[in-house]
């Protein structure tokens, strides 16, 4: 079969969540499935890095895609097209649009719907693209598969499809993501906060990863402990952030905060290992990977007791009101305070971070694909 793929998310050293999803199954299924041909399609040169075996074939198509009336003219007239022109017997599209232009199988992932929930966290026209288009990109799916039962039953719930053409495909962690040793960890602490103990932030800063209410609760942690301990920001910007800028001018300890921009895989797993915690507490996610990550370093977790994220962590993490700066601050301080607890949570981690892998998570969105040959 001739499947073609939508990734024009393979950035190189820039992947997001979405990206590293493309990444860790496209890379996995290419290998393990040689006869059959992968059209790879790209909106701008591609790095020789995401061609993943000889069965794959890079194709570029313009415009770059990264605004909504550029996404509409990719999908909907430079797609069709290159899907007739390979004659392909599939289109696979990671990042949850279609093509609503063309006969040819589709499956697409929807990572999380919360553009229906939170709107107002997006920009005006984007807003408007995603919830115009993205129930007639489900209605028009041969299959959709996203990354956790909350997520499957929200979609059921929002857009016209049945939970019988939902399947759940768990995100996994990089396998890179492992514990360090004790030597690391103090190399790691003394490289960015001077020798001190530090929490850890992981992903896109946007209004509902609720950076905001983070930022006060470890300041209330601060006046609360009187402790040294600090908070690095991982993330770079996306979309408006002016709660988090707010949040962060009013704060009285804020020279305990670093923001430390984007890292890569290597020095993230450096990072997670050698916090005491992960603060990870959004107000709506579709799956939640830096949970996972963390459990695989060896890294006590706390997170929200909202959307999916109590499914990823199990019994695993201390969960939290993300809405209450107060829930917040009291779990960090449970953390720093107790270490039978911080033991007890990561030997918990150990085990729920084993129902997550790259290779479960290829598997399962293969067994997906081969529904619809």
């Amino acid at each position: 079969m001739k499947i073609a793929v939508n990734t024009r998310l393979l950035l190189r050293n820039k992947l997001e969540g979405i990206g590293w999803f493309t990444y860790e199954t496209m890379s996995r299924i290419s290998k393990n499935h040689p006869e059959h041909e992968f059209y790879f399609i790209f909106d701008r040169p591609f790095d020789p890095h995401f061609i993943f075996s000889s069965n794959v074939f890079p194709v570029v198509i313009g415009p770059q895609a990264r605004h909504p009336f550029l996404f509409y003219w990719w999908f909907e007239k430079s797609i069709p097209k290159i899907l007739k022109k390979i004659n392909a017997d599939l289109f696979i599209s990671p990042d949850g649009f279609l093509s609503l232009s063309t006969n040819v199988k589709s499956l697409v992932v929807f990572h999380d719907i919360n553009f229906m929930h939170y709107p107002n966290d997006f920009p005006l026209i984007v807003r408007c693209y995603y919830r115009y288009y993205s129930p007639l990109f489900a209605k028009k799916a041969s299959r959709i598969v996203t990354v956790s039962e909350y997520s499957k039953a929200d979609i059921a719930k929002q857009f016209p499809v049945s939970l019988n053409n939902i399947d759940v495909v768990y995100n996994g962690a990089n396998e890179i993501y492992k514990p360090l040793s004790e030597q690391e960890k103090r190399e790691i602490k003394q490289e960015f906060t001077d020798g001190k103990d530090f929490f850890i932030f992981v992903g896109a800063l946007n209004p509902r990863k609720n950076v905001a209410r983070l930022l006060k609760a470890f300041d209330l942690f601060k006046e609360k402990t009187k402790s040294d301990i600090k908070l690095i920001i991982v993330g770079e910007r996306m979309f408006k952030t002016r709660s988090m800028k707010k949040a962060y001018r009013q704060m009285v300890f804020k020279d305990e905060v670093i923001f430390s921009g984007r890292k890569t895989p290597e020095k993230l797993n450096r990072l997670y290992g050698s916090a005491l915690a992960l603060t990870f507490v959004p107000y709506f996610e579709g799956f939640g990977i830096p949970i996972i990550e963390a459990m695989n370093c060896g890294t006590p977790v706390i997170t929200s007791n909202v959307t999916s994220m109590p499914e990823v962590a199990g019994d695993a993490a201390l969960l939290v009101n993300p809405f209450s700066v107060e829930s917040i601050t009291d779990a960090m301080i449970k953390i720093y305070a107790d270490t039978d607890l911080r033991k007890d949570l990561i030997k918990k981690g150990n085990l729920q971070k084993h129902k997550y892998s790259g290779d479960k998570t290829a598997t399962k969105f293969w067994e997906s694909i081969e529904k619809l040959f």
